[in-house]
């Protein structure tokens, strides 16, 4: 991918660390507030969109990912979510 046509990962957060727990934060103030697993999952994937379109892999496993979630079926997208979520849980 041309370096001038994406962003880092690290762009938009400054460490994974960080990052997972952010979301994990993220995840359970929204269920808090009665937002449920299927609209945070769906919130998820506009975002995966969104990071598959514009952020450049810098990792083996950044760029399994992106391979992952251009070839995936809407359905297979959320799976994708929901594994993510998982992990930072």
């Amino acid at each position: 991918m041309d370096r001038f046509k994406c962003l880092s990962a690290l762009d938009y957060v400054k460490d994974w660390d960080t990052w997972r727990k952010t979301l994990k934060e993220g995840i359970a103030g929204a269920r808090k507030f009665g937002v449920s697993d299927e609209t945070i999952k769906s919130m998820a994937v506009k975002m995966g969109d969104f990071l598959a379109s514009k952020v450049c892999p810098q990792t083996k496993e950044e760029e399994l990912l992106k391979q992952m979630w251009d070839v995936a079926t809407p359905e297979e997208r959320k799976v994708i979510a929901t594994l993510m979520f998982k992990m930072v849980g």
